[in-house]
């Protein structure tokens, strides 16, 4: 049985130390029993230390990373640096692409990065909605996984979890319908069967863009979902805990 991962993406939130610690506190209250959810929370570089000192039942993760270890990358943050402070590692976000100028081949070699350093990467893929118009979806989402495992010798054992977010729902307010979710994640789930057919159904796909307390259950529900990466609701400590809920009260149904 795949272990449902809820991972809060703070994104550049909240702007100041004693509100992260608060909010960290806060959702490591709410956070279900770690061996039938794991709970990640991922705030801002510069204030990871103080929250992992904060939390005691919810993993910590970080937003992303190069893949060196060290080296003249003005402003980046390297897998080494990372030890000890985060678990886990988003990787590929849609907004890291679009702002930041990601490339698939370069989200590839963070992940492999990540793995090699202990780290479980969240590798987020998704569809733009001119791509989503295009009926390109399945062709996108089937090119980023690719790259972003085609590094990697064999899945099992990496602590890889892949997050589908289709950038047109993230903090749009409009969210895939869960059968148009499932169906993606299926297809990820076809890929990865295809990459390294044993780990395939040990990996959780989480889904991600406008996840809120009304649309968690139902999204849980289907059977390639397991989880969310959440992002504006993240912030809202009685949101993202009705989240938590439904992510436990699905794994209970497993």
């Amino acid at each position: 049985m795949r272990r449902p991962v809820v991972a809060g993406n703070w994104k550049m939130n909240p702007t100041s130390l004693r509100e992260a610690i608060e909010l960290a506190r806060t959702v490591d209250a709410a956070a279900p029993d770690p061996d039938a959810v794991t709970t990640v929370i991922c705030p801002p570089a510069i204030w990871l230390a103080e929250v992992e000192r904060a939390v005691s039942r919810v993993e910590v993760g970080a937003q992303t990373m190069h893949f060196a270890d060290a080296g003249a990358f003005t402003g980046e943050t390297s897998p080494s640096m990372l030890s000890g402070l985060a678990g886990f590692v988003i990787l590929g976000h849609s907004e890291r692409r679009q702002y930041d100028g990601e490339t698939d081949e370069g989200v590839g070699r963070k992940v492999v990065s990540a793995v090699a350093h202990g780290l479980r990467p969240i590798a987020a893929v998704g569809e733009r909605a001119d791509e989503r118009s295009a009926g390109t979806t399945a062709a996108v989402v089937d090119r980023q996984v690719r790259a972003a495992l085609g590094g990697l010798e064999r899945l099992g054992g990496t602590g890889l979890v892949i997050a589908y977010e289709p950038v047109w729902a993230i903090g749009t307010g409009d969210a895939a319908t869960a059968a148009d979710a499932q169906e993606v994640c299926a297809q990820i789930r076809a890929i990865l069967a295809d990459l390294d057919p044993a780990a395939a159904p040990e990996i959780p796909i989480q889904y991600g863009g406008s996840v809120t307390a009304d649309n968690a259950a139902e999204l849980f529900a289907e059977v390639d979902i397991d989880g969310a990466l959440v992002g504006g609701a993240s912030l809202k400590p009685e949101a993202i805990a009705a989240i938590l809920r439904a992510a436990a009260e699905s794994a209970a149904r497993e």
